[in-house]
């Protein structure tokens, strides 16, 4: 690990207490007295010694966040604690405190309504050599039912468990190195993503480089356009439902007809899915059609034209873009287009606005929209477009976006872009000192997809985690890349990106490509061989 980040050009760090291995173990088995006495309405639950290559058991774990044990890394201390934000709420967090420090701290987020530590975030920074910290976003699992009645645990939500986090994490990381970080970054995506940029533009003291990965920001808007889906299909059965199969069999196949080779190139990636004008009506049946399986009614077709529309409110003001074609995987399918109304909405509609259990969500309209809108508890939306005070202290922000993210519009990520350029009255070329988006093609989610995915986002999805120089190459490698512009200036152009065979990197790369910063547009050269980076330009 030393070889990799010497590699990249990183500053060392000199002059830390911790500077024996006997010294690291006996800090980290005495830390919790100290600790106890020092950090103010806080209880520290224990202190652990982590080896590299270990695999440490989250027995505590909620069963829902689907992280029963992480490999660690590198030899890790690791602390537990609860911190109260009020007399009726408070985080779970932990940090993650790295034998070979290197003098910087990091944040890790959340995603969706979920109080899940993310534990491989947590283990990938502190192998860098990071000191890590990680909240439960003030309650534990994916509900949101905690919700229901406590505005202070939708405070946490909203942006309290981050900015806590972050105050008390570096104050334990000082009183365990006997120094202060030199430099602190954030890596989120999705809810981790909108975390980030709450952080920015509320709280611009915490980091000096921020990673927003698929923001959920414009909330309100994104969760009244999750809940509109079940509104335009309806249930199973019903005239303008849309089947798992039609969605994978029809009009997914349907929609890379007409799309995929826009870029120049059938390779299963819609480059700018902006440019797909998606037409269903061409799957509509015939009078005489004998099997019905293989197209669609008129409705269902109408059913698609509306998913892939904005919605606006009555007034015409937009409240979340379209969704993108390309993005209809299966579990999106699921998640979306099930004929149930989508859980978060379901969740935040009755727990956080409306603080009913029994509310209807199956009869969601314009008028519950709007309420939430206006609502807006903590300024959750995390739609502010001056970004002055972060930028003032020379804080760099990386966001991206999957275009084939089903879940979130990647359009909604270009849409705040333009309302931070619009707002601060800068082009571009001004905002690129400070503020970069990189549309990452072929991308689910957060990770995944048929296209270049791995940008160094997460270690989740992927087999055999290897942290080698290839992997951590800032010109490929978002989180070092990260590092590199805010200690070395040196500004990310594109984000190299690759897809691994049965996205396992011991398998090898089955493709690459160089991800265009916005408003830039990844090209195809017309010529070249499309599963390498060379073939594809900036324009």
């Amino acid at each position: 690990m030393k070889a990799v980040l010497s590699g990249l050009h990183i500053t060392s760090f000199a002059g830390i207490t911790v500077k024996t291995s006997s010294h690291f173990n006996a800090m980290c088995s005495s830390i919790v007295p100290p600790l106890k006495s020092s950090i103010p309405n806080t209880t520290v639950y224990f202190s652990d010694l982590l080896f590299a290559g270990t695999t440490v058991q989250l027995s505590d774990n909620h069963p829902s966040c689907e992280r029963p044990s992480q490999l660690v890394f590198e030899d890790t201390c690791r602390i537990a604690m609860y911190v109260s934000t009020s007399n009726r709420s408070g985080i779970n967090m932990e940090i993650w405190l790295p034998r070979n420090w290197t003098g910087r701290f990091l944040s890790t987020g959340n995603g969706g309504l979920s109080g899940c530590i993310q534990y491989e975030d947590m283990a990938y920074a502190s192998a860098l050599g990071i000191a890590t910290v990680g909240g439960n976003n003030g309650h534990n699992g994916t509900s949101g039912k905690a919700f229901l009645r406590n505005p202070d645990v939708v405070e946490d939500y909203a942006s309290r468990s981050v900015h806590t986090g972050v105050v008390i994490g570096k104050a334990i990381s000082k009183q365990f190195y006997g120094k202060s970080h030199t430099k602190s970054y954030y890596l989120g995506c999705s809810t981790g993503g909108r975390q980030g940029l709450k952080s920015v533009q509320d709280f611009p003291e915490d980091f000096d480089g921020v990673i927003a990965g698929a923001p959920a920001n414009a909330f309100s808007g994104l969760l009244s356009w999750s809940g509109r889906h079940y509104g335009i299909t309806g249930p199973p059965g019903s005239e303008s439902f849309i089947t798992e199969e039609q969605w994978k069999n029809l009009v997914h196949p349907d929609i890379m007809e007409q799309c995929d080779t826009i870029d120049g190139v059938a390779d299963g990636v819609i480059e700018d899915p902006n440019l797909c004008d998606y037409k269903p009506e061409r799957l509509i049946c015939s009078s005489n059609v004998g099997d019905k399986a293989k197209c669609l009614s008129g409705g269902q077709a109408r059913a698609i034209r509306k998913i892939f529309s904005p919605l606006y409110s009555l007034e015409g003001e937009l409240w979340f873009p379209r969704q993108q074609p390309g993005s209809e995987d299966a579990s999106i399918i699921a998640a979306m287009y099930s004929g149930k109304p989508f859980p978060f909405t379901v969740d935040w509609f009755r727990y956080s606005l409306y603080n009913d259990p029994e509310f209807d969500v199956t009869k969601l309209n314009m008028t519950d929209w709007a309420y939430s809108e206006a609502v807006n508890p903590f300024n959750i939306n995390t739609w502010e477009g001056d970004l002055s005070r972060f930028r003032s202290r020379n804080g760099k922000l990386i966001t991206w976006h999957g275009q084939a993210d089903g879940l979130i519009s990647p359009a909604n990520s270009e849409r705040y872009y333009n309302h931070v350029s619009h707002t601060m009255n800068l082009p571009p070329s001004e905002i690129d000192d400070f503020y970069r988006f990189f549309r990452i093609s072929g991308t689910g989610h957060c990770r995944g997809g048929d296209g270049a995915w791995v940008i160094g986002q997460t270690l989740r999805s992927l087999k055999r985690v290897q942290l080698d120089m290839e992997f951590l190459n800032p010109d490929g490698n978002v989180l070092t890349a990260i590092i590199r512009w805010v200690e070395e200036g040196k500004s990310p152009d594109t984000l190299l990106g690759r897809k691994y065979l049965n996205d396992s990197i011991s398998m090898g790369v089955q493709s690459s490509r160089r991800h265009c910063r916005y408003p830039f547009r990844t090209q195809y050269d017309g010529t070249g061989d499309s599963s390498q980076p060379t073939s594809w330009l900036c324009k």
